[in-house]
C-alpha cells in the first residue's frame, strides 16, 4: 500500500456522521445507543488534547457489523477531543474490497480494522477488529463463532476499557510520530 493509494482512500471515504448516514434508521440507533454511552476521563482529553503530530486513521469498517457498532462510536469520540490532530474517515468493507483484501486479519475480512496514518499518509500501524479487553470480555461470555449484533451495547466496564485500549494505540501512534526522525527533520523538532 503505497501513500498515494492511502491518501486516495482516505479522500474516498467518508466522515463519521456521512457514514452513519449510508445505514438505516436501526443501524443509526444502535451507534447511537454506544455513542450516548461512551465518555472520556478528563485525564483522557488532556492526554489526546496534547497530541502535536497530525495522524489519519481510515476505517475499514461495515455499518451492520456489531464489532463496528461497539467501536467507531468510540474512535469518533477519541478523534473530536482533537480534531486538529486526528483525522478520522471509513469505508465499507465490501465497496473497498481492493483495500479490505489488503487488510485481512488471520485469512478473514474482519471489521473494524483501523489503518493510523501519519500526516503524509505513510502506513503506521493497522489495529483490529477489537481490541484486547473485547476480547477478554467476548471470551469470557464464551460467544461461540457468531459476530454479535450490536442490539444491546456492551457495559459500561468493556466500553472503558475498550475505550482506553484504543487510546492506547493512539497514544503509541502519536509517539511514534512524535519521535520519528523523518518527520522531526520535516517540523524542525
Amino acid at each position: 500500500m503505497t501513500t498515494d493509494y492511502l491518501r486516495a482512500k482516505f479522500d474516498a471515504a467518508l466522515d463519521y456522521n456521512a457514514y452513519l448516514a449510508t445505514g438505516t434508521d436501526e443501524h443509526r440507533r444502535r451507534w447511537g445507543d454506544v455513542a450516548a454511552k461512551l465518555k472520556l476521563t478528563d485525564a483522557q482529553r488532556t492526554l489526546l488534547g496534547g497530541f502535536t503530530r497530525k495522524m489519519h486513521l481510515l476505517v475499514v469498517s461495515g455499518i451492520w457489523c456489531g464489532d463496528c457498532v461497539a467501536q467507531c462510536p468510540m474512535l469518533q469520540l477519541i478523534a473530536a477531543a482533537n480534531p486538529g490532530a486526528i483525522s478520522l474517515k471509513l469505508v465499507d468493507r465490501d465497496v473497498h474490497k481492493d483495500l479490505s483484501d489488503q487488510v485481512k486479519l488471520n485469512g478473514g475480512y474482519r471489521v473494524p480494522t483501523v489503518l493510523f496514518l501519519a500526516e503524509d499518509f505513510e502506513l503506521c500501524a493497522i489495529m483490529g477488529d477489537r481490541t484486547l479487553s473485547r476480547y477478554r470480555a467476548i471470551a469470557a461470555r464464551q460467544l461461540g463463532p457468531s459476530c454479535p449484533v450490536g442490539i444491546v451495547p456492551p457495559g459500561d466496564d468493556e466500553l472503558a476499557a475498550t475505550v482506553q485500549d484504543w487510546i492506547n494505540e493512539f497514544e503509541r501512534v502519536q509517539l511514534m510520530l512524535r519521535v520519528s526522525p523523518r518527520l522531526r527533520q520535516l517540523h524542525g523538532d
